[in-house]
């Protein structure tokens, strides 16, 4: 729907699906799949960047413009680095936006919520807009809406785990508990996975892996992209119940009766 925007903070986007700048194999590969993606809006790792890259060796070269920055925290541990991370990237792109991400450990990368609470009042006190990571959990997800925080961002599964939703019923519960937009986060394997993200109402999806892993990658970001509205569409539609036994799809009164 083209009236169908969405808002976080004062941003506003036509586009439900976001994308990200890693693991691609090459920087043309990641531009055609930016654009076959149709995101407005792309993350990009400030810790990872190579600031002393220019020209085509730059990954921001390669962006395409009419996409939105959005500076993440990847990498960062302890609320110290995230902050400073943030504000490095304000400094360098002038932009309030920022994907708060502080990991517990390197080898789930999962969000470690405490400090992750932590880091996102100090930023919104900043004048941050605060996108954070979390876990799947309702109550995560409400106190950082209470702090501030312009969006919640939970996870689907592990980061690059490709295992899609594992608890689409905690993410229901994110849905109805907080007011701010529910962005699935993290663990996107394919396009059945984004449908089924927006089916369940949540207002975006944030992905990277399942595109630039794909061997198709341009491909893969035009399902994501389908995926997307698709599913969207579907949860404005308004989904028929379940039931256990079969409804015939045709009345059958006033059919013709046999002799």
């Amino acid at each position: 729907m083209s009236d169908d925007l969405l808002r976080i903070g004062r941003y506003s986007f036509r586009s439900r699906l976001f994308t990200g700048t890693g693991r691609f194999r090459d920087f043309p590969t990641m531009k055609a799949a930016l654009e076959a993606s149709g995101s407005e809006l792309v993350t990009v790792a400030v810790r990872r960047l190579d600031l002393n890259a220019k020209g085509e060796e730059s990954l921001l070269n390669w962006i395409p413009e009419h996409m939105k920055l959005l500076p993440n925290t990847a990498g960062c541990f302890n609320v110290e680095d995230a902050v400073r991370t943030a504000r490095l990237a304000r400094e360098l792109w002038d932009t309030d936006l920022i994907k708060l991400e502080v990991l517990s450990d390197p080898k789930t990368l999962l969000p470690d919520v405490e400090l992750t609470l932590e880091a996102a009042k100090i930023l919104v006190k900043e004048g941050f807009t605060v996108l954070p990571y979390t876990n799947d959990d309702p109550v995560a997800a409400r106190k950082l809406e209470e702090v501030g925080c312009a969006a919640v961002m939970p996870l689907a599964a592990p980061i690059g785990s490709g295992l899609g939703i594992r608890n689409p019923y905690n993410i229901l519960m994110i849905r109805e508990m907080v007011k701010v937009p529910v962005l699935v986060d993290a663990g996107v394997g394919t396009a059945s996975d984004v449908a089924i993200a927006m089916e369940l109402g949540c207002d975006a999806v944030l992905l990277n892996t399942a595109i630039a892993q794909a061997r198709d990658p341009v491909r893969m970001a035009r399902a994501m992209k389908a995926a997307c509205e698709a599913g969207r569409d579907a949860f404005l539609a308004g989904r028929i119940p379940k039931k256990l036994y079969g409804t015939a799809s045709s009345p059958i009164e006033g059919t013709i009766s046999g002799t």
